[in-house]
């Protein structure tokens, strides 16, 4: 993963491609946005941001509450259509 985290297209190429997995896979658009959640929480434990963006989004995350973050989450799916 550490190379898909390097540049933040590639990072979105990455989400598309699992979110089409998940959707083809039978999951809801809630469904996935609730595994987003866990895999954000995730990346913003464990994970030190390699770009720019990266950086953006994990500083978003840790002032986010729980409601925001599921928004993030969503936005993110949005932008990875």
């Amino acid at each position: 993963m550490s190379t898909v985290l390097k540049s933040f297209e590639r990072w979105k190429s990455f989400l598309g491609e699992r979110m089409d997995q998940a959707q083809h896979a039978g999951m809801s658009d809630e469904t996935i946005a609730k595994l987003a959640v866990q895999i954000g929480e995730f990346l913003s434990d464990k994970i030190d941001p390699e770009n720019h963006e990266e950086r953006v989004l994990k500083d978003l995350w840790d002032v986010a509450d729980h409601e925001e973050k599921i928004t993030l989450a969503k936005l993110m799916m949005k932008l990875v259509k």
